[in-house]
């Protein structure tokens, strides 16, 4: 697909993707984007085969434009018994207040090789992923599938491998976004290893430069490049097209959407939030995310190096973070957002569409004026 074709090939009216935020978006917002013009997103790394099935049917029922399916690639990991033992004594206390005790889950994450298979049998216009890449056979079969597939990536050298396996796009994921890093490969030649700690912190590159730097080095293979980061009006995609990017991804701005999935104590955060409130951290999880700081955050970023990795803690931390908010407390809720969360705007999905949307062709106009003057 040549760079050019992105939203063409789409049928897209407005360049933007809404982020797929897994355990917070909805089949009515991924729906309500779409339906807007726009490529709404379901976030599946976290949902069953059957909850995907479900999911992407039900974005069916509500309308007939296209829509996207994001997952996590990843493997079933095997943790030491030490090292869970460890990290229950850590969360016992937080646990206590709401009475509860830590345990270890029946499962630490959906089999992604299943959830692989029934994205392909729902065929989604879009196969998005992150927090690793694909082979260039898994990507051969989403395209036998009827896919179009985009990988994330906050570092070229990862933009450059998944353009070497066949993805159709790059999501150059800033390190202003909200959520989860999708960071996969080591910063150290980019060899395909488990990054650190450190390499997480090495690859956190703005958007405006790994936006530049990704369409530069995509271009001549003829990849389009996504924007995300920070992204939260129309003149933050006049902005990154002016660089370059073919659309852009935008996740916090959607969070506050009627259609939102989040609880009410997360809203209350959100619509609190100053511009200088996040931080990231991989203590909640065991992979560094973009969140409000909050007392879980406050409690856990201290022991960020020894907690167990991603999803090991992020099961151990589930049932903490739901009996948090059933409690309507946002405390120990993971509160993730992006750099741009002071400037959230409530409001139905479809209504904050044609916002954008004006928004982006004023600021499209204002910088054609400018280059006339």
């Amino acid at each position: 697909m040549h760079a050019t074709s992105l939203i063409d090939a789409l049928s897209l009216r407005v360049p933007i993707f809404q982020g797929p935020m897994t355990g917070s978006d909805t089949p009515a917002l991924a729906a309500a984007v779409s339906a807007s013009g726009g490529l709404g997103m379901l976030g599946c790394g976290m949902r069953s085969p059957q909850a995907m099935t479900q999911a992407a049917a039900q974005v069916r029922q509500a309308t007939d434009r296209p829509f996207g399916m994001n997952l996590f690639v990843q493997d079933t990991p095997v943790p030491d018994a030490a090292t869970v033992e460890a990290a229950l004594a850590r969360l016992a206390p937080l646990y206590a207040e709401f009475g509860l005790e830590p345990t270890v889950p029946e499962r630490w994450c959906e089999d992604f090789g299943e959830q692989l298979d029934a994205l392909m049998a729902a065929r989604p216009a879009v196969a998005s992923f992150t927090f690793g890449i694909l082979s260039a056979a898994q990507v051969e079969r989403l395209h036998g599938a009827g896919c179009r597939v985009i990988g994330t990536a906050t570092t070229v050298a990862e933009a450059l491998a998944w353009a070497d396996v066949g993805a159709d796009a790059v999501c150059a994921s800033g390190m202003e976004a909200g959520g989860h890093r999708g960071t996969f490969l080591a910063v150290n030649g980019g060899r395909r290893e488990r990054p650190s700690l450190t390499d997480f912190a090495a690859a956190m590159v703005g958007t405006l430069p790994l936006v530049a730097q990704c369409v530069d080095a995509l271009a001549p293979r003829g990849i389009p490049v996504v924007a995300a980061g920070a992204i939260m009006d129309g003149r933050g995609i006049a902005a990154a097209q002016a660089l370059g990017a073919q659309a852009v991804q935008m996740g916090t701005a959607f969070l506050v959407c009627d259609e939102s999935g989040i609880s009410p104590a997360y809203r209350t955060a959100l619509l609190a939030a100053t511009a200088t409130d996040t931080l990231t951290t991989g203590a909640l999880t065991g992979r560094p995310a973009r969140g409000i700081v909050n007392a879980l955050m406050e409690r856990l970023h201290p022991h960020e190096a020894e907690v167990p990795a991603y999803p090991v803690q992020n099961a151990l931390t589930g049932a903490l973070r739901r009996a948090s908010a059933q409690a309507g407390r946002g405390d120990y809720l993971s509160l993730w957002a992006g750099q741009g969360v002071a400037r959230v705007r409530p409001m139905p999905a479809a209504a904050l569409m044609a916002l954008l949307e004006q928004e982006w062709r004023s600021a499209r106009a204002a910088l054609a004026g400018q280059g006339r003057a």
